[in-house]
C-alpha cells in the first residue's frame, strides 16, 4: 500500500494531479479541493494517498491530509460506496462537515454529491454514525478544551458540547450551516436554531 506520495508537481487538473517521485510519475484522483490547495507546477508537494485495486485497475486516490484520507476510507467501507462516490462527497463536503451531518443525522447534505441518492445517503448516516459518534465523544472531550480543534465547525461542535449539548445534538445544528462562517456565527446560529426545538 502507497500512503503518501512527495516529490514534485509535473501536472494538476481539478480531477487528479500528477507527482513524480523517483523520476516515476504517479498519477493520483483528487477531490477538487486538493488539487486547488496543491503548490503550483514545478514546486514539491505531499499527497496521502489510498491505493484502490480491482480486478482491472489500480488507481491512486490522493488527499490534502490525513483526515480526508481517513475519511475517505471510512466513506468507501460503507456498502454501495465506491471511491469515486467517495471522491464526489469530498468535492462537496469537507470531513468535519461530514462527520457533522452523520453524527446530527443529516442524510440529505450527501445527496448534494453526485451518484449519492437518498438511500444510498440513508445508508451512509446509517453505517456510519456509531463510528462517527464515538469519534466526536473522544476528539471534543473536557481534557481537549484547552486547545480546541482547528477547524470552524469543530471549534464550535467543542463549544456547544462544554456548553452541556451532546456532539450529536451539535452535530445536528451544525450540519445545516456554512462552515466558512466563523466560528462565532456557527454557535450563535445553532444556538438559535436548538433552541426552537
Amino acid at each position: 500500500m502507497i500512503y503518501c506520495l512527495s516529490g514534485k508537481v509535473l501536472k494538476k487538473s481539478l480531477e487528479q494531479v500528477v507527482i513524480s517521485c523517483g523520476g516515476v510519475g504517479y498519477q493520483v484522483l483528487t477531490p477538487a479541493s486538493v488539487s486547488s490547495a496543491l503548490p503550483p507546477v514545478g514546486s514539491e508537494a505531499t499527497v496521502y494517498t489510498h491505493m484502490h485495486v480491482t480486478e482491472s485497475d489500480v488507481s491512486l486516490f490522493g488527499f490534502e491530509s490525513e483526515q480526508q484520507q481517513d475519511c475517505f476510507e471510512m466513506l468507501i467501507g460503507v456498502s454501495g460506496v465506491g471511491p469515486k462516490v467517495g471522491l464526489a462527497i469530498l468535492n462537496v463536503m469537507s470531513p468535519d462537515k461530514i462527520a457533522l451531518s452523520i453524527s446530527g443525522g443529516d442524510h440529505k447534505a450527501f445527496t448534494a454529491a453526485n451518484g449519492v441518492g437518498p438511500k444510498l445517503a440513508q445508508r451512509i448516516v446509517l453505517e456510519l454514525k456509531d463510528k462517527v459518534g464515538k469519534g466526536l465523544t473522544r476528539e471534543f472531550s473536557a481534557a481537549d478544551m484547552t486547545t480546541p480543534p482547528a477547524g470552524s465547525l469543530s471549534q464550535a461542535v467543542a463549544a456547544l458540547t462544554s456548553l452541556g449539548y451532546t456532539a450529536a445534538e451539535a452535530g445536528a445544528a451544525l450540519s445545516k450551516l456554512d462552515e466558512s462562517l466563523p466560528v462565532e456565527e456557527l454557535i450563535r446560529l445553532a444556538l438559535r436554531s436548538m433552541a426552537r426545538r
